[in-house]
């Protein structure tokens, strides 16, 4: 789940091995939750259906979800679908072929945090959704590259929207990653977007949701009348993608 710009800077954790490994366990119960709900997307399902597939995966693997109740957020996980950007609720709304959702997954397992997003295309989608797809996934992974110690925030978020720009998209600039832990939330905000050497320095024991978010069109955004959906400002369609990573020596 993805944070609002700007928060009051705050104190950076630093991660024993114990709390990265009790870290990694919350993000594996978010790995398979998404592995179901990928096997899932298909023409014809609700979106509340994938919601509920959601919930019985957190029940059997000893979590629960972390959007649920956040700041009152109505759903075990975001259902974004085509233009809606990030946070869309779960409800009657039914796929259909050629739609690109994406499902950003929280879970929360012996109190720690795991966060991951993927966009999922359900059947064949036009040609520039399947690349706008491809583009946000390997953004990620040009950020995820930089996330190393000796680097800062800015190397990240640079590399992703250089790959991004490379390719005639944008990204979206209202809502950034951030850290991860014991809360949802934490310091430091990872934008998509900098200045390399810029921002806090990576150090060992950092974790982070790193979140590109990629638009076809603008990169401004709104959000609809129920007060957490997203969607581009110009109609275009959004792909998102996500991992929690842990910054090692």
């Amino acid at each position: 789940m993805t944070a609002r710009r700007p928060a009051s800077p705050a104190r950076i954790a630093l991660r024993s091995r114990e709390e990265l490994a009790a870290i990694r366990a919350a993000a594996r119960v978010v790995a398979r939750t998404i592995a179901e709900l990928r096997e899932a997307v298909r023409p014809g399902i609700r979106t509340r259906d994938l919601e509920h597939l959601a919930a019985e995966s957190f029940r059997r693997q000893g979590a629960r979800s972390g959007t649920l109740g956040y700041f009152g957020y109505p759903g075990q996980l975001c259902i974004s679908v085509n233009d809606e950007v990030v946070h869309g609720i779960p409800g009657e709304r039914r796929l259909a072929e050629g739609d690109l959702v994406k499902l950003d997954v929280v879970a929360v397992k012996d109190g720690f945090y795991g966060d991951a997003a993927v966009s999922v295309p359900v059947g064949e989608v036009r040609p520039e959704v399947a690349r706008l797809v491809r583009v946000t996934e390997e953004a990620l992974w040009a950020g995820i590259a930089q996330a190393r110690p000796g680097n800062h925030i800015g190397d990240i978020g640079h590399a992703i929207e250089r790959h991004v720009a490379a390719h005639g998209l944008v990204v979206v600039r209202d809502f950034v990653g951030h850290g991860i832990g014991r809360a949802m939330h934490e310091p430091p905000q990872v934008p998509n977007f900098g200045e390399p050497g810029t921002g806090p320095l990576l150090r060992p024991g950092m974790v982070l949701a790193i979140e590109p978010q990629v638009n076809l069109g603008t990169a401004a955004v709104r959000i609809l009348d129920d007060g957490w959906t997203a969607v581009t400002a110009d109609g275009a369609w959004s792909a998102h993608f996500e991992h929690t990573v842990a910054i090692t020596e």
